[in-house]
């Protein structure tokens, strides 16, 4: 007998792709934003508020208390069951209006370790204890408009119950920036305590046009793994080299060494990158150290370049010891986020409502993104899922830089600075729209 659970998901399945068939939307598309934005238009200013607010007080991984209680006050009011610190810091926000499909909406609440450097009337000067010394905080990855988006969609859904039935599922995540977050709320046991997501969506505002929104089948993002390889030697005298083990030289071949791996193993047409961002070692010029410690980060796509790249950073490693006459070395390759791989079926039904909804404006990216991004632990864990991006900058700005011959600060920078709006309207309205494809009756 097949049990229940796998047959509703075979039901399930099996409705989406009749809906891929169907000769036109089964919803009317224009009229559902229509909806949306008069929600928005009522509801902006607060969403626009809550954004400056939670910029204004940016929190790192672990540590998002008052952003989680200020999300969650917001869910409550909207007539969400909210439970608190779920895998540490998360929330989790679940809203029943009959019976259909379970649909995971989440945001991440983190912030970076980093100094704001926007000049915003709401720039952020919290300064937090790191790594056990005074850190600036910044949302310079764009979390905040995330999590705007995220409240303001489930403001349109609740508004417009009517027209859908289910269960929503908004998960307010921790830690996505050290890619702990997901996989905490997962053994925390996120979809045994409040059931696993027939559907999952996210998203994500980068420095293209705000007002457009891109998506792909497949592969969004990079796998990211973090290195740690700690050489070891027989320290000396800078003078008498010959009585060391030099554990620099070790260092500095495998530097180079290892990306032969990328130039002459992986195949050229395949990305994977290889990059050493910390070398530790010695204390004073005349003196060779004992032990080299290097730092380092590795992207890919793919599952089999990613196991290259790994293959070929222990092999190095272990052959420039040896060249020194070295004991082997350590090398400590930590897992971090796994490539997000949109579902193709649910890629396939949501694209024509964004087309529709936002026409020329919605497009299909090239390429994956090589950044990493830990919303891929939901996915492996059981829910078919679509990760898009939405445009943060205002278009006259993205001009006005290319004709200096500049680009506008990316994430990451200090100097990011999205456009709140249109970004939160077109998260808003993005994610409203693709989430009522699913729920419609």
């Amino acid at each position: 007998m097949i049990p229940f659970r796998i047959l509703r998901r075979s039901l399930l399945a099996a409705g989406a792709a009749l809906a891929l068939t169907a000769p036109a939307q089964a919803r009317d598309v224009t009229t559902d934003k229509a909806f949306v934005d008069g929600v928005l238009d009522r509801s902006y200013a607060h969403l626009d508020a809550l954004y400056k607010d939670i910029h204004q007080h940016p929190e790192l991984g672990m540590q998002e208390t008052a952003t989680a209680a200020k999300l969650a006050k917001e869910m409550r009011a909207l007539g969400f069951e909210v439970t608190e610190k779920v895998g540490g810091t998360g929330i989790v926000a679940i809203y029943r209006n009959g019976p259909g499909p379970m649909v995971l909406v989440r945001t991440e609440m983190d912030a970076l370790p980093m100094e704001e450097k926007t000049g915003l009337p709401y720039e952020s000067h919290v300064v937090t204890t790191w790594n056990g010394k005074p850190t600036p905080v910044d949302h310079a990855c764009g979390h905040d408009i995330h999590m705007a988006a995220w409240v303001g969609t489930a403001t349109a859904l609740v508004a417009m119950k009517a027209q859908w039935h289910g269960t929503l599922m908004f998960v307010g995540q921790p830690a996505e920036e050290t890619t702990q977050g997901a996989r905490a709320m997962l053994a925390d046991g996120l979809y045994q305590r409040f059931g696993k997501p027939d559907y999952g969506f996210a998203l994500h505002v980068g420095p293209a046009p705000a007002g457009t929104v891109q998506y792909r089948a497949g592969a969004y993002s990079s796998n990211s793994d973090s290195l740690e390889i700690t050489f070891h030697g027989r320290g000396a005298h800078g003078s008498t080299p010959n009585e060391s083990v030099d554990p620099v030289i070790e260092a500095a071949r495998f530097v180079t060494d290892v990306q032969t791996v990328i130039s002459r193993e992986k195949d050229p047409g395949k990305f994977g990158v290889i990059s050493i961002g910390a070398i530790q070692t010695g204390s004073a010029g005349n003196i060779i150290p004992d032990t080299a410690i290097l730092r380092g980060t590795i992207r890919s796509h793919e599952t089999e370049v990613r196991e290259k790249l790994l293959e070929g950073i222990r092999r190095t490693a272990s052959a420039v010891a040896a060249m020194s006459g070295a004991p082997a070395p350590d090398v400590d390759i930590e897992v971090g986020g796994r490539a997000v791989i949109n579902d193709a079926d649910l890629t396939a039904r949501t694209a024509p409502v964004f087309q529709a909804a936002f026409g020329d404006k919605a497009t299909v990216m090239p390429t994956p993104i090589n950044p990493s991004e830990d919303y891929s632990e939901f996915i492996i864990a059981g829910a078919p899922s679509l990760f898009f991006s939405i445009g943060g900058y205002d278009p006259k700005l993205i001009a006005e830089a290319a004709k200096r011959g500049e680009l506008l600060p990316g994430n990451h920078n200090p100097g990011f600075a999205p456009t709140p709006e249109p970004s939160i309207r077109t998260g808003v309205e993005a994610m409203s729209l693709a989430v009522l494809n699913v729920m419609a009756p």
